[in-house]
């Protein structure tokens, strides 16, 4: 489905085709296109087949039906689907008994007419940043089949990316939708913590999970916030009037020179280079990196203790030196986050937006074991996240957006992408800019389509 999710609600609301024709051309769109990207885990083709029939049968009847009808959608593999085990990824929690209703999220979704037809691939217990999963098999980037979609929300990123879905469900802890959505060239957000329910999503780090959509366009992206929030986002009257400041120092000093080039371009469109430092950007990185590993090693030490075997041994490896942390250091992090999260609520009143680099690059090749950061090697899957870890203590809402393709250079034609952060609960401020970045072309990267068949 390389159509927008506005496109096929619109189409099928007002009979230009059925929500059954939809629900059968994804799925069997997924059964062939998806052998190529493995981003699916199992397929919901009786239920997504069923719920389209209903949804005809509605619609023929002149009975209200939802802003996304017919829509088909594909979650990351920690949220609950009803009649499935919930894997996170796994083959740990293979013997659980299945999940008696949807995550609430989705249950959202579905109220609203949207229809899951998939699972999607993810890291172990979403710890890592590349979806190469020893159980599921590693997702590909659908700009470069070579490349990492990045993770831990890979699965979801690059089936929207692909064209094979419009929209498709993820997590955040450190970067998990941001550093994906940037890799593929979607648009990914990260909501404000707690603006979404958490209940039937398998956790990672309680105090830092986040859940959020992807799509191909702003306008999907903030249609399927709507209906997962359950209220609508007010609208922004004047985008060029808002004070906007790029992230200096930590953020920039390792970042690919088109990237810079795309956040100064977008500066202008504010007409400001205003430039932030903000300080210990390194030590709430690593603040970050202790509070995910202690609180991943806590949940998981039991099920560790008597079936270690049954891990990926890479995630096995850090969820038990996680559990090893002293609690002094885990206080020390916690401390810093809300020293963090002080100064940030202290810089939102007097600015409406930052600019910072999703990624440092562009995805990184299968056989690409190192980056350069800071004058030094360092491993490429790890540092992935090096400038979306820091900003996830905050718990404000951020926005990964797709620059438009660069013309030349040993990066052209692979996405790179910008994050857009905003005061908590101001999403709306972040899809206005965002729809008006894409406006001007200064975001949004071309929709890959399906051969043969007309996108719009």
């Amino acid at each position: 489905m390389s159509q927008t999710a506005v496109a096929i609600a619109n189409r099928v609301r007002f009979g230009v085709c059925s929500a059954q024709e939809v629900i059968k051309t994804t799925l069997e769109v997924l059964r062939t296109r998806d052998q190529t990207y493995h981003c699916v885990t199992r397929l919901l083709s009786d239920r997504a087949l069923s719920m389209a029939e209903d949804l005809d049968a509605r619609i023929a009847k002149g009975d209200p039906v939802g802003p996304l009808v017919g829509v088909p959608f594909g979650v990351k593999d920690l949220f609950d689907v009803q009649g499935l085990v919930t894997t996170a990824g796994s083959i740990v929690l293979n013997n659980n008994p299945p999940a008696t209703d949807d995550a609430v999220v989705v249950q959202r979704l579905v109220e609203a007419g949207a229809v899951p037809v998939a699972t999607l691939n993810m890291d172990e217990f979403a710890y890592g940043f590349a979806t190469e999963n020893a159980h599921y098999g590693t997702t590909r980037n659908p700009r470069n089949t070579d490349c990492l979609a990045g993770g831990s929300s890979g699965g979801s990123a690059a089936a929207v990316a692909a064209g094979m879905l419009p929209f498709t469900l993820g997590s955040d802890t450190n970067g998990s939708i941001r550093v994906p959505a940037s890799l593929c060239g979607v648009w990914g957000l990260r909501p404000t913590q707690g603006s979404l329910p958490m209940e039937g999503v398998y956790p990672f780090v309680a105090s830092l999970d986040t859940v959020g959509p992807f799509a191909n366009t702003v306008t999907d992206l903030a249609r399927i916030f709507e209906v997962m929030s359950g209220r609508p986002q007010e609208e922004v009257e004047d985008v060029r009037g808002l004070n906007v400041a790029q992230l200096a120092g930590w953020f920039i000093q390792d970042a690919d020179p088109a990237i810079l080039d795309g956040m100064d371009r977008i500066s202008d469109f504010f007409g400001s280079r205003r430039k932030l430092t903000l300080a210990e950007a390194e030590r709430l990185r690593a603040a970050a990196f202790v509070i995910s590993a202690a609180e991943g090693g806590t949940l998981h030490l039991p099920r560790l203790r008597t079936e270690p075997m049954a891990y990926d041994p890479a995630t096995r490896d850090r969820l038990m030196a996680g559990s090893m942390i002293p609690a002094s250091a885990l206080v020390q992090a916690h401390r810093l986050r809300n020293w963090f999260r002080a100064g940030l609520h202290e810089l939102f009143k007097e600015v409406d937006l930052l600019i910072a680099p999703a990624t440092p690059g562009v995805a990184p090749r299968f056989d690409q074991a190192t980056v350069t950061l800071g004058g030094k090697k360092v491993p490429a899957r790890a540092n992935l996240g090096v400038f979306a870890q820091p900003l996830s203590l905050g718990g404000m809402p951020i926005l990964s957006v797709p620059l438009p393709p660069v013309g030349s250079g040993p990066t052209a034609g692979m996405p790179l992408g910008v994050q857009l952060i905003a005061a908590p609960g101001r999403e709306n401020i972040l899809f206005a800019v965002g729809k008006a970045l894409s406006q001007m072309h200064l975001a949004g990267y071309p929709m890959m389509g399906i051969p043969g068949e007309e996108t719009s």
